[in-house]
């Protein structure tokens, strides 16, 4: 399947969107969805990418991190107002070299959307790092200044006119989010990987347990609603988190999504294959698989 129309707009430019696999995990989406729900959304790449296509007639983007959502509503509700607060504190950076460090107190201390928006644009690689007080830790890139005010008033506007109307905001548990799913409608999830939820080094405000993951799975599959699930994988030698169960009832394939963002930190060449786990029943021919196994891999 070809789609016409790639993803060009994205709002919140952080590590580990969805953006550059969108076209591959979307043409996994059957037809005839009435509702798309990405209850994990982050940057909502799957939905974007989907509601440019017109893959479903509905979407619900949800999250439990409670300030990502405010950042939401103000993308979809209030564009105009997001990019002229957004550009005062862009351009205030090049008044004081402080202004990073500055923000990022203030964001900690408010949990204010824009300053938000402003600090993961910001930030080193777009690496967004959060400590155990669910702080904003990353530190700014000095090579650049962030994505532009006008290029945030474009992209804003553009996924405002995009979504508005069709879709709903839901903050808080996935479970609940995903709890009106049915048949006729389509699950993607992107949780926290095990393998960088835990440790030192987090890259989520929240995580999420590997056993509440498997029962919600469960769940779906009991009520034969069609998901794809985005989870752990590999980079390079390195192995993150454990296969999900055979009491999971989905295929696991594996998809190559390029040199690793974190390797490229690093200095390495390591390339990253992640884990896309995909509901019995739905459709894999199309993607010009061949069907041979439980586990498949899908490379660029």
């Amino acid at each position: 399947m070809t789609y016409m129309k790639p993803l060009s707009i994205q709002p919140i430019p952080y590590q580990g969107s969805k953006r550059s696999l969108a076209p591959r995990i979307c043409q996994l989406i059957p037809k005839g969805i009435e509702t798309l729900y990405e209850p994990f959304a982050g940057s909502a790449a799957i939905t974007i990418f989907a509601a440019t296509n017109n893959l479903a007639e509905n979407f619900v983007i949800g999250d439990s991190f409670a300030v990502l959502m405010d950042l939401w509503e103000m993308i979809i509700e209030h564009p105009t107002e997001l990019s002229e607060q957004y550009s005062e504190i862009w351009h205030k950076q090049l008044e004081t070299p402080h202004h990073f460090n500055e923000v990022r107190a203030a964001y900690n201390e408010n949990a204010d959307p824009v300053q938000l928006l402003y600090l993961v644009a910001r930030c080193v690689k777009n690496a967004v790092r959060f400590n155990k007080h669910g702080h904003f830790t990353q530190s700014a890139d000095k090579r650049r200044t962030g994505m532009k005010p006008d290029k945030v008033t474009r992209t804003v506007h553009a996924v405002s006119k995009l979504l508005k109307g069709r879709v709903q905001l839901y903050k808080g548990d996935f479970k609940t989010c995903i709890h009106d799913a049915t048949p006729s409608d389509f699950v993607y999830m992107d949780p926290p990987y095990q393998g960088t939820s835990y440790g030192p080094d987090k890259r989520y405000a929240a995580q999420l347990e590997r056993n509440t993951l498997i029962e919600a799975l469960h769940g779906l599959d009991a009520r034969s609603v069609p998901y794809v699930l985005s989870y752990d994988g590999r980079t390079g030698d390195k192995t993150y988190g454990d296969p999900l169960p055979d009491s999971v009832k989905a295929h696991m394939l594996e998809i190559c999504a390029g040199r690793s963002s974190q390797a490229t930190l690093n200095g390495s060449d390591a390339v990253t294959v992640e884990s896309l786990y995909v509901s019995h029943g739905l459709e894999l021919f199309d993607m010009d698989i061949p069907v041979q196994q439980e586990q498949k891999r899908l490379f660029a």
